[in-house]
């Protein structure tokens, strides 16, 4: 896949320059997880390089998906200076015999396993952007782990420190002034966290948005009947331009948000992938339309 020219902003105070298409690595979870959709190695290092011959450069991970990080660190960390990359910690994770259980704990025994492992199976020195996955503000500093992040900091394993969340834990998260980045989930079916967002940018912070595509919309092949039904009692379909998609509309809507730094999108089908890089190199909705959306969306309560 060629090289296209996709928009990139700032990611916040990081500093760093990221595509505003990004890639979710959920999807390279692997077998033995959840879901019905498992892709084997060989697709998935085709997928991988395929996302990064893109020009896509921001590649967001956690240790309880699988073995994405593992496939990440095996099939492209020999092109590492090409992507900027993301995990998270706080996970704790069983692998069973048909499945994965995942959990959430916040001590400082899981966080630093969480690093180390994360480093031995992304074959790299460091990341870029280590988030917790989950937590609420009293804990994380209670338990000192604000500080161990910051830590891993000052001795190079991570370059800047950001925390994965969404309501009700969002607003004291941002309150705390600590997080470079933060990841929250965002699109014009679900708009609750719009004005968090802008919140958190305005603080300073690298906003990196999850759900962005609305899993693929009403169009996807998994179905999902609360997203189908606020896009059905808004009558998006009256305003979708005949040349448009569900997809790329719902898309396109999150990159029109001025403070939507990057959204991960994750898929392992290269032909969503063709039409993700399309609709993001098109840029924002339309100004016109962009407000229909969010007139009829917030109108259905």
């Amino acid at each position: 896949m060629s090289s296209i020219s996709l928009p990139r902003k700032t990611l916040g105070r990081t500093g760093l320059e990221v595509t505003q298409l990004g890639y979710g690595s959920m999807g390279l979870r692997g077998p033995r997880t959840w879901g019905v959709r498992v892709v084997d190695d060989e697709a998935s290092e085709r997928f991988l390089h395929a996302v990064l011959d893109a020009g896509i450069n921001f590649i967001d991970t956690a240790p309880d998906y699988g073995i994405s990080e593992e496939r990440i660190g095996r099939y492209i960390s020999s092109r590492r200076e090409e992507f900027i990359l993301a995990t998270k910690c706080g996970c704790v994770y069983t692998q069973h015999e048909d499945h994965l259980e995942i959990d959430h704990h916040w001590n400082k025994e899981v966080i630093q396993r969480n690093l180390d492992v994360s480093l031995q199976r992304l074959r790299t020195d460091f990341v870029d952007i280590l988030q917790f996955h989950g937590g609420d503000a009293e804990t994380l500093q209670r338990e000192g782990l604000i500080d161990l992040l910051e830590n891993f900091r000052s001795q190079g394993l991570v370059r800047f420190i950001g925390v994965s969340s969404k309501l009700p834990k969002l607003p004291a998260l941002i309150d705390l002034g600590v997080f470079d980045t933060f990841q929250i989930p965002y699109c014009c079916l679900t708009p609750e966290h719009e004005p968090w967002i802008t919140r958190a940018a305005e603080c300073g912070a690298g906003m990196i948005i999850r759900g962005g595509i609305a899993h693929g919309g009403p169009d996807a092949e998994i179905e999902r009947p609360a997203l189908q039904n606020v896009w059905e009692r808004s009558r998006l379909d009256e305003v979708l331009p005949s040349d448009m998609t569900r997809a790329e509309l719902i898309l396109r809507y999150t990159l029109s948000h001025p403070h939507c730094h990057t959204t991960i999108v994750g898929t392992c089908n290269h032909d969503h992938l063709a039409e993700n890089l399309a609709a993001a190199s098109a840029g924002p909705l339309p100004a016109e339309l962009y407000d229909e959306v969010t007139r009829r969306v917030a109108e259905t309560g």
